[in-house]
């Protein structure tokens, strides 16, 4: 039984053969057969692409969805997380797709519950598919992630993908610098330097913006400036290298954090990390079952 709770625990080989599967998964369009699996998608926190994402790769390899709604659910009586994974498990789930808001949620689950737990995302701590996804689209436009620019630029303290992209990508060889307001430092992420996107942003290979987390934000900002003092304006982008790439996790603050022509410009990527996502999750599910 494999759990997939972060890159931090694989060691590279296992990541370039996750990134390798979901990138012949996606050519191939020949999918794993896990049909008469029973597979549960528990979110906490509110979720478009990564919840739809995974549903629709257990759907391309046959799986039998037990659908999870929490807000109906008897976590409003006070169910605990383990006790509802408990439950279900009891009735038949042989695998969790969890999102939670505490970090770390998975540290009361994984030596109590013998089936498989994917994190969808911990609170402020790991988005580990997201890190994968985001591996596929660098790896499938540039070959390599040695000595790449990476630039991840935005809401780096309450942002688990940059904690857990920033990781990867060094440990694969990247550079990576971040670019953000003072105020959004996180002084534990001490893999990279940080400078201003003006600074950055003509040496950059990938260019990662974050979503402005407004909903984890203790103190309020000007966000009314934010695209021009910190954000990617267009007159930014021009200076990027011609062969450089756009990338966002999404949901996306349109003219907030990027100018909304630049979201499908010609050197974006969003909605290419969308469609990789599926991929990327149909080689996290084969590998927790299969391997």
């Amino acid at each position: 039984m494999n759990h997939f709770i972060s890159l931090e625990n694989f060691d590279l080989e296992l990541i370039k053969n996750l990134i390798d599967d979901a990138i012949s998964f996606k050519r191939k369009k020949a999918y794993p057969n896990l049909s008469n699996r029973y597979i549960s998608n528990l979110f906490f926190e509110n979720s478009t692409r990564t919840k739809l994402s995974f549903e629709m790769a257990e759907k391309k390899t046959g799986m039998e969805i037990i659908y999870f709604d929490a807000e109906t659910s008897s976590i409003k009586k006070g169910e605990s997380l383990y006790d509802t994974v408990k439950t279900l498990h009891s009735i038949g789930v042989e695998c969790f797709v969890i999102r939670h808001a505490q970090d770390k949620f998975y540290e009361s689950l994984i030596n109590k519950i013998d089936v498989p737990i994917i994190n969808a995302g911990d609170g402020c701590g790991d988005h580990p598919t997201q890190s994968l996804l985001d591996l596929v689209t660098i790896y499938e436009e540039f070959g390599t992630f040695k000595n790449l620019n990476v630039v991840i630029a935005g809401d780096v303290v309450h942002s688990r993908v940059a904690h857990s992209d920033a990781k990867i990508l060094k440990r694969l060889g990247s550079n990576i610098t971040f670019a953000t307001p003072e105020f959004w430092r996180d002084s534990s992420m001490t893999m990279g330097t940080y400078t201003s996107l003006d600074t950055a942003i003509s040496n950059a290979d990938v260019v990662m913006l974050l979503r402005n987390q407004n909903e984890r934000h203790s103190k309020q900002y000007d966000e009314k400036n934010f695209l021009e003092l910190y954000g990617l304006t267009k007159e930014r982008a021009d200076r990027m290298k011609p062969k450089a790439i756009i990338m966002h996790p999404a949901p996306i603050n349109r003219n907030v954090e990027i100018d909304e022509d630049l979201i499908e410009a010609s050197q974006s990527r969003i909605f290419t990390q969308m469609t990789n996502g599926v991929f990327a999750r149909i080689a996290v599910l084969n590998y927790v079952f299969n391997s």
